[in-house]
């Protein structure tokens, strides 16, 4: 069997899973009881007989999150071209089928073999047990070692409106099958009809084929876009662990899916079945189906306490929520936000979203505590003039060395050890010892501990957003 090269698209925003779920911290990376959906996808493709290092893409304002989950799979490394992860950096959202050619580019550059074998797959899915879907891929393979395109399809198991479908034709090697037709996600009706008949699927999304042949289809069926990405390609630069590609190049390229480009154009295209429990984890219905419930049909995560309720989805994260009376509700706390709506209608969260973006809400991108590479940030009180924030920096950790135009810090230590840089001037302090920053002074915080170092900041000052930091080094990448 060839080797196999994951391509995991983890680009995604997941809007439908509001408030939870942020521009800046999607679900994928989300904890979800000690694991996230990233870290899972990771482990699923790693387990695979003979599977190369995964090539990651995601956005810039994710690498991070990336990054340290990749790293504590043992996959990140220094130099790409060694036997680490990949992490390909998109400034700006072209949807998968750039996506994929890029991850195309980027396995036949790496690999040894002339004509690698892709296994796409996205972040944030939910597939078990691991045996079948690995029976799958080896089964797929007979089809994408002949030259074709393959899709996996999940068994329907409910009319479902957020999904597209596959209607398949006739068999062409075992359990594998000609696709007869792609349909769009369906209305309710639609969906119903659907699955009464055979040889029908969910569209998982999920694709087997070699690189050769994926961009030969993209250049026959979407050349302007192949063009693209092949200059993408040629603006290519690395940052320590990731492949950077100039934003003039890549905004240049139309965005579409790969379904639009290829798969519903190609005569390539066939699907095998993938049977296994699988979920795209797409909206609060999805978890709801997903999870345990008790007598009364709820599904309660965190502190909840319900009476007299039936068949909800309950999501606690920072406080009690308490139900009393409702049916078929989801309904979802977190720091800053509350969401409240009808289980049956988890797919219009995104409505809501839209309407946060018109009024810019920052609640539409951010959560109250912000991950950064070396750590993260929450406010903790906000007045005029005057902002209080909580800074956890990871052992190891070091901020940018910076200056504020309109604000001066004070800083006092909670936990652990900071080393402090103030101009030519270096201090260390231990726990309950503070310091102050005037406004204007060149500054960097560290942790050369072993443990995280806690720090309440005190801001003051005429104006306290996140763009008054003026960077003249960074471990990270970001100076100005």
């Amino acid at each position: 069997m060839s080797t196999v090269h994951p391509i995991i698209l983890s680009g995604g925003s997941g809007t439908r899973l509001w408030p939870l779920s942020r521009r800046l911290y999607p679900k994928q990376f989300i904890d979800f009881s000690g694991t996230t959906l990233f870290g899972q996808t990771i482990a699923r493709a790693s387990a695979l007989a003979g599977s190369a290092p995964p090539i990651v893409i995601c956005n810039d304002e994710q690498r991070f999150l990336a990054a340290a989950i990749l790293q504590r799979h043992g996959l990140c490394s220094d130099d790409q071209k060694s036997a680490g992860a990949m992490i390909l950096l998109e400034p700006e959202g072209r949807n998968t089928a750039p996506a994929v050619a890029l991850g195309a580019m980027a396995a036949m550059a790496r690999s040894e073999e002339k004509d690698p074998l892709l296994l796409v797959l996205s972040s944030d899915h939910i597939i078990t047990p691991q045996d079948k879907f690995a029976e799958a891929v080896c089964l797929a393979t007979t089809g994408a070692e002949a030259g074709k395109l393959v899709v996996f399809g999940v068994l329907p198991t409910r009319p479902e409106t957020g999904f597209g479908y596959i209607r398949q034709g006739r068999e062409i090697f075992p359990d594998i099958y000609a696709v007869e037709r792609f349909v769009e996600k369906p209305d309710a009706a639609t969906a119903a009809h659907l699955l009464q008949q055979d040889g029908v699927t969910w569209n998982s999304g999920i694709f087997l084929f070699r690189a050769s042949v994926f961009l030969e289809e993209l250049a026959c069926y979407a050349p302007e876009v192949e063009k693209a990405c092949r200059t993408i390609w040629e603006s290519r630069g690395s940052d320590l662990d990731f492949t950077r590609f100039s934003r003039e190049a890549f905004e240049a390229c139309p965005s579409i899916s790969v379904d639009y480009a290829v798969m519903e154009r190609t005569d390539k295209a066939c699907v095998t079945p993938l049977k296994a429990e699988w979920s795209d984890m797409g909206s609060w219905k999805a978890f709801y189906d997903s999870a345990d419930k008790d007598y009364d049909g709820n599904a309660v995560s965190g502190d909840v306490l319900h009476l007299d309720s039936r068949n909800c989805y309950l999501h606690s994260s920072h406080r009690l929520v308490a139900a009393l009376g409702v049916e078929n509700l989801c309904v979802v706390e977190t720091a800053d936000a509350v969401l409240v709506l009808p289980r049956e209608r988890a797919q219009d969260v995104k409505l809501l979203l839209e309407e946060l973006k018109k009024s810019e809400r920052s609640e539409a991108d951010a959560h109250v505590r912000v991950y950064r590479p070396w750590g993260s940030y929450e406010n903790i009180a906000l007045g005029d003039r005057f902002q209080v924030k909580r800074i956890i920096v990871n052992p190891g950790g070091v901020l940018s060395l910076q200056m504020h135009h309109h604000r001066a810090e004070h800083w006092v230590v909670v936990r652990g050890t900071a080393k402090i840089q103030m101009e030519e001037r270096s201090l260390v302090l231990k726990e309950d010892e503070s310091t102050y920053i005037p406004l204007g002074m060149r500054h960097r915080l560290e942790n050369p501990g072993r443990i995280p170092l806690e720090i309440i900041e005190i801001q003051t000052g005429s104006y306290l957003g996140e763009d008054d930091i003026i960077r003249f080094e960074d471990t990270y990448g970001r100076a100005n």
